[in-house]
């Protein structure tokens, strides 16, 4: 098992498992992964072409096994102190037949590591139920709640 950041040349495996993320959730209409691909690609071409995210994977025999996203955000500078950017860990996925077997935990091992060296000063997860005690694992714990104003269903 390779743990690495992620390049151009996984897009094609990134897009299918954020595809199947979704999928093991919610049915999805026939015929949809053609135009989510497409979607997918732009938003991954734009990713990979900035410095504000980072893609972590796990790979067997050059296969990708599971993936953490972190998109880093700069915050505004104050009188005496520069901006301190942090990262916001998203997209943190494993294929089911490889779960329990330690990726994800590689994995946020290497992220909680390259975040220090990287100067970042925190790292922050919108965790589901069932994830909280695997980011809880790996130093993160419960903060005020965060305030969200939605305006999609």
């Amino acid at each position: 098992m390779i743990i690495r950041q992620s390049n151009r040349n996984d897009m094609d495996q990134l897009i299918k498992m954020r595809y199947d993320f979704t999928a093991e959730f919610k049915e999805l209409e026939p015929n949809l992964y053609e135009s989510f691909s497409v979607e997918c690609r732009l938003f991954f071409e734009e990713m990979f072409e900035s410095d504000r995210w980072t893609v972590w994977v796990a790979e067997i025999e050059g296969k990708i096994v599971s993936h953490v996203f972190v998109e880093i955000i700069d915050t505004i500078p104050r009188p005496g102190r520069s901006k301190s950017p942090y990262g916001y860990v998203t997209n943190v996925y494993t294929i089911p037949e490889y779960r329990s077997k330690g990726f994800g935990s590689k994995i946020m091992t290497e992220v909680n590591h390259w975040a220090k060296e990287n100067g970042l000063t925190f790292l922050t997860v919108w965790p589901s139920e069932t994830s909280v005690e695997f980011y809880e694992r790996h130093g993160f714990r419960r903060a005020e709640e965060v305030m969200e104003n939605h305006f999609i269903n």
